[in-house]
Formats: structure tokens, C-alpha cells, sequence
């Protein structure tokens, strides 16, 4: 994979570089209808894999909060085309690598030392490289060891690189202005924090020693004395990401295996720590042959807070729906419905939401979820463009759904994902009190 000499870190450097993947999509679309007009019933499949390989060629280039969104994206199969969503995918760990040197310098600017001096052996050649960072193989005292090296100039970036992202954001996403600026300042808090990695490495410890009880996983343990702001060294963990374990050929006992424990892992963080892992997408997962996992990147964490949870998940328990005025309340609270709202607008509001929670519950509904139901995963996606294209959504005023939600949602989509690509069939465990009176056994 050929490395980067180079990061654009200035504003200018990066504006002009979004500048100029914007007139290369612009050619794209030039170059197509060109062609449309000699033949009308040509599809958009090569336009789509054009602009996708232009895109990510501009962002993975630019790296930081940049590549981020395209990951993001990734994750989501019913918002963008094939094209970009398996071009996209590559954000998760196969970006272009910074170059060697870029590498030295970061270790001398923040340790004062070359990683040959902090440690036996390192491999200057990156072993996968993502959005925020690159991670390189080394050894110390004869342990194997993963050192996770950040971007130069991702975190500075950061608020004027959203900004440009803003409107690719409102028409990819299919979202009114109003949602975006809500949603952008939790993107950005969380983007923020996940370029201080010694906040990573406190929450990585506190969070993988509360869940090493579960059942199937394992975590690295990282090291506080070969870490700082931007370099993060932890165990090397040996595993398939889940695309090369799915061409291992596991069985169906395995991959039900592997399905329970990533859902008893999210299970515990959601309703005991109140804190969760919230980016759950392919490379930070390391499976094996025998059924067991190995978690990393713990630097997205969503603190959930009482009111939000205690709203949001009642909304698990199909019962709730059932009370109109608890409904109402929590629908008010979670901002599904405001009171700038006519009534017309209030109950047209509260069944479309009723039908999404009755929809992205289901597997809350049963005590046991086959995520191999490809109908059901379909399903959500023709909801999801259906709400794409509610005129209702799109000229409302006002943003709906709380900010806090945004990655919730996220960590349930990424899950249900990843269950799905893994064919898993898992007993979907909660707290009791979400547990609705039809799955009660008396």
C-alpha cells in the first residue's frame, strides 16, 4: 500500500483539498450524462464508483475527522450506494499508512526519543492504518505489542473540517440543516476526545477490566509508561477481522458464540457501567477460530446519562407504547415531538416513531434474535429511506430525536451490523424492568 509522504494540516491546505474533490465529482457527473444522452438507459453504477473512489481518495488522504464520516457511513448499508459503502469500508483499517519518517518525527516531538530506542523491536511499516491512527507492530521484554501512532494536525482540524463536511453531511445524510448543527456538536465532542489518547488509555483499562468477566472476550493490556497524548501502546492481539473470519468458514456454534458475547458485552456497558464502546465497526474486533474475541479502540465512549436512559430504553419495553401519555412524555423528553408542534403534527410524529421503535426493537421483542434474517434487515433499510424522503421530515423547523441518541443509535446499527454479517442467533438479554409483560413467565 503506498504511504504518505505528507498530512494537509491548515485550513487552507484542507479547504482546497475538498475544493478539488469537489470538481473531480463535478467531472464525474459532467462525464455521465454526457454518456446518458448517447444512451439513456445507462445506470449510475459507474458514476457511484467514480465518485466513491475520488472521494475516498481526497479523505483518506486528509485523514482525521475527514475519513471519520466516511467510516460512519460505511456502517450504514441502506444510506449510500454499494459503491461507496465497500469504498468507504476501507476507512476502517486499510487507509493509506503515513510514511516512516512522519512516524519518527511524532515519537521525538512527544518522547524525545525513535520507537527503536522505546522498544526491543518496531516495525516502522504500519500493520493497518484507519481514520485518527495508524498502528505498528513492535516488541518489548519478548512480548508482542501494538502501538497505535495518531495523524499529525487531526485534532486541530477537527471544528473547520466538520464545517466543510457540513454540507456533504445535509445531502448524504438526507438531513435538514437544523438536524446538522444539533448532531455536529456531539460529533465533535466525541471526535475530540478520541485524539487524547490518554483518555483513551484510562477508559480502555477502566472499561476491559469491568467486562473481563464476560464470557468469550479478551483485551490487551496497555501500557501507561510507553503512552502519551498521541501514542498508545497496548498488547498485540492475534484474531480475524471479521471479513477474513467469515472466510474461515465457521459454523453456525461459533458464530452464535461470538454473536452472544458481542451482545452480552453491549448489554453490560448500556445498562450497568452507563458507558459504552461506541464504535462498533469491523476493525476493532479481533475474532478467532475457537469462538472467543478479542475488544480494542476504546476511544469513542457515549456516557450515557440517567434521563436519557432511563426514557430512551423504556422505549425497549413494547409496553410502554401501549400507555399513551407515558408515550407522549418520553417522545417530548427525547424531543420526537416539540412543543412548537401542531396537534396534526404530534400524532403524525408519534406513529411514525412508534413504527420505527416497533421496528429497530424487534429483536427486544423475542428472547431470542436470529440476526440471519436478511427480511428483517431489508426491512429497516427501506424504513430508513423512507424517512429520507417524508417531505414532513424534510421541511421541519426543528431537529428530532435527542443529540444524545446519536450514537446510541449508532452502537445498536453498528451491532445489529455486525450480528448480521456473522449470521448470529443470540438471546438478546436486558435489565428486567425492560423485559415486556408477554415475555414474562409466570
Amino acid at each position: 500500500m503506498k504511504e504518505q509522504n505528507s498530512i494537509p494540516t491548515s485550513k487552507v491546505a484542507r479547504a482546497t483539498k475538498f475544493v478539488k474533490t469537489g470538481v473531480k465529482i463535478g467531472g464525474n457527473y459532467l462525464k455521465h450524462n454526457v454518456k446518458k444522452i448517447i444512451d439513456p438507459n445507462i445506470s449510475r453504477d459507474e458514476l457511484h464508483q467514480d465518485n466513491a473512489a475520488d472521494i475516498y481518495s481526497s479523505l483518506s488522504e486528509m485523514k482525521g475527522s475527514a475519513l471519520k464520516v466516511t467510516q460512519m457511513l460505511s456502517m450504514d448499508k441502506g444510506m449510500l450506494p454499494r459503491a461507496y459503502r465497500e469504498k468507504f469500508a476501507m476507512s476502517q483499517y486499510s487507509a493509506p499508512p503515513l510514511s516512516g519518517p512522519l512516524v519518527m518525527k511524532t515519537f521525538r516531538k512527544h518522547f524525545g526519543k525513535s520507537p527503536q530506542e522505546l522498544y526491543d523491536t518496531f516495525d516502522i511499516n504500519a500493520s493497518n492504518a484507519a481514520s485518527i491512527g495508524q498502528v505498528h507492530k513492535a516488541t518489548k521484554n519478548g512480548k508482542p505489542l501494538a502501538v497505535k501512532v495518531q495523524y499529525p494536525g487531526v485534532s486541530e482540524s477537527i471544528g473547520s473540517d466538520l464545517k466543510m463536511i457540513r454540507p456533504i453531511a445535509i445531502a448524504m445524510f438526507g438531513l435538514n440543516e437544523n438536524d446538522v448543527d444539533r448532531y455536529m456538536g456531539e460529533v465533535a465532542e466525541k471526535l475530540i476526545e478520541e485524539t487524547d489518547y490518554l483518555l483513551e488509555l484510562k477508559r480502555s483499562v477502566e472499561i476491559s477490566e469491568a467486562c473481563a468477566h464476560i464470557e468469550c472476550l479478551f483485551f490487551p493490556k496497555y501500557y501507561a509508561d510507553l503512552s502519551c497524548e498521541k501514542i498508545l501502546t497496548m498488547d498485540w492481539l492475534e484474531g480475524f477481522h471479521l471479513n477474513e473470519f467469515l472466510k474461515t468458514n465457521p459454523s453456525q456454534e461459533i458464530r452464535n458464540k461470538i454473536g452472544q458475547a458481542l451482545w452480552d458485552f453491549y448489554d453490560f456497558q448500556i445498562h450497568t457501567l452507563r458507558k459504552v464502546h461506541a464504535d462498533p465497526h469491523p476493525g476493532n474486533f479481533l475474532m478467532r477460530k475457537d469462538g472467543t474475541m478479542g475488544i480494542i479502540d476504546f476511544g469513542c465512549i457515549k456516557v450515557i446519562n440517567d434521563e436519557f436512559y432511563d426514557n430512551y430504553f423504556a422505549l425497549i419495553n413494547f409496553d410502554t407504547l401501549d400507555d399513551n401519555d407515558k408515550t407522549t412524555r418520553i417522545f417530548k423528553t427525547l424531543d420526537f415531538i416539540t412543543k412548537s408542534d401542531s396537534e396534526k403534527e404530534a400524532i403524525f410524529f408519534t406513529e411514525l416513531f412508534k413504527e420505527m421503535i416497533f421496528l429497530l426493537g424487534k429483536p427486544f421483542a423475542v428472547e431470542e434474535f436470529d440476526f440471519a434474517d436478511d427480511e428483517y434487515f431489508e426491512s429497516v433499510y427501506l424504513y430508513a429511506e423512507k424517512l429520507q424522503n417524508l417531505d414532513e421530515l424534510k421541511s421541519s423547523k426543528v431537529a428530532r430525536g435527542s443529540q444524545h441518541g446519536l450514537y446510541i443509535n449508532r452502537t445498536y446499527f453498528g451491532l445489529y451490523s455486525i450480528l448480521n454479517e456473522l449470521k448470529a442467533k443470540v438471546t438478546t438479554t436486558r435489565p428486567e424492568w425492560l423485559r415486556s409483560n408477554a415475555l414474562k413467565v409466570y
